[in-house]
């Protein structure tokens, strides 16, 4: 069993890297097409992602350990099988099956050849329940099926093509039986899966509940949690990419994003009418308790407000790469400075991890602490348009 079990396990660590490189991508898109996070909806494309891997791995793995994979085939070999139902042949060639006696079928389950056409059958099953839940309706079958087939013939093709020219020559057949085994295995996922998908919110539910959070003036705090966190994006980015190319100064570093804060958290709102990069493509913006624009005194509290945890932590990050000789007479200061910073940090943190998980908690009713110090509001543009 462990034919199946290594390329599974080497699907799972590459979905863990992916899933991390894209939660943030995700979150946004989740945001932007349902209004809200929806973990029924993140849990669907996560599974995918990782039935994909699965699937792909299962079918290429275990790899050659040489690219000349000819050296180990005679100058005859038939990479293909066309013929198709050999794998039933195949099942009943080595078996001792008397028909006459029904306690003989039994060693039908003795025959690799049985346990491959049914593993064959299984691989695309789910991706078959996949698409009934995109698709919904019965009447897509065929469409089903010509997708179960075109991912099996990409499946063949790569094999075939020993991975499209990687391998000299191809390290498994092509065969006809598995192009049907697959299709027909994506076919019956599809018309099974009313009974499987029945334990789980509909899409119809999900889509429901999206059209009422879009017409919500309520801007989720995740999604506002986000907007903060894409523009800072933006400004280590332009760091990595420009400064930070030439210099790994970290004093450097600090006056750059220091200035990246002014330009992003208060000049950018206050000469665009309250919006940002992240709120832009959050779909909301800032305004006071009146609806309007924020003011700039307003914009710079807010600003302060979220300059000052970070910066704290820069601190911590400075003083943690300046090394005084144990003689210095600063050297006893040095250490109580750097202990007394990083204390107040570590509960600085500790409080607004508990603060934001508590507004997290209130789902909206509550505003963050940078936003409340500065009476402002984050709102749906389109609400106010």
């Amino acid at each position: 069993m462990s034919i199946y079990f290594v390329p599974i396990k080497i699907a799972f660590m590459i979905f863990c890297l992916l899933g991390f490189l894209f939660v943030i991508p995700w979150l946004v898109y989740s945001y932007r097409k349902y209004g809200y996070f929806s973990l029924w909806a993140s849990i669907v494309a996560y599974s995918f992602i990782f039935y994909m891997l699965s699937a792909l791995f299962l079918v290429l793995l275990p790899l050659p350990t040489t690219r000349n994979t000819c050296a180990f085939q005679s100058p005859n070999t038939i990479y293909y099988s066309l013929k198709p139902f050999t794998f039933i042949q195949d099942i009943f060639k080595g078996s001792s099956i008397i028909w006459s006696q029904p306690r003989s079928y039994i060693q039908v389950f003795n025959q690799s050849a049985f346990w491959q056409a049914t593993f064959n059958f299984l691989l695309l099953l789910p991706f078959g329940i996949y698409l009934r839940y995109f698709f919904q309706e019965k009447r897509y079958w065929k469409r089903a099926l010509a997708l179960g087939f075109a991912l099996s013939l990409f499946y063949e093709v790569t094999q075939v093509t020993g991975i499209y020219g990687i391998y000299k020559c191809p390290y498994r057949l092509f065969d006809v039986d598995d192009l049907m085994l697959n299709s027909t295995g994506a076919l019956f996922g599809f018309l099974i899966a009313p009974v499987i998908l029945a334990l789980f919110p509909s899409r119809e539910k999900l889509l429901a509940k999206a059209e009422k959070m879009q017409k919500s003036d309520i801007v989720s705090p995740l999604s506002q949690l986000l907007a903060v966190l894409i523009d800072y994006i933006f400004i280590k980015l332009s760091f990595t990419f420009t400064v930070g190319l030439v210099t790994s100064s970290d004093f450097v570093e600090m006056i750059y994003k220091t200035l990246g804060f002014i330009v992003l958290y208060f000049v950018l709102p206050l000469i665009s009418g309250g919006k940002t990069i992240g709120t832009s493509i959050m779909r909301f913006k800032l305004s006071n308790l009146e609806g309007d624009a924020p003011s700039w005194q307003a914009l710079f509290k807010r600003t302060f407000a979220l300059y000052i945890p970070w910066l704290g932590s820069m601190l911590i990050n400075l003083l943690s790469h300046i090394e005084l000789p144990i003689e210095s007479h600063l050297y006893a200061t040095h250490v109580w400075v750097t202990m007394a910073i990083l204390t107040f940090v570590s509960i600085m943190w500790l409080t607004l991890c508990v603060h934001a998980a508590f507004v997290m908690l209130k789902k909206g009713k509550r505003t963050f602490y940078f936003d409340h110090v500065a009476d402002i509001i984050p709102r749906k543009k389109e609400a106010n348009s």
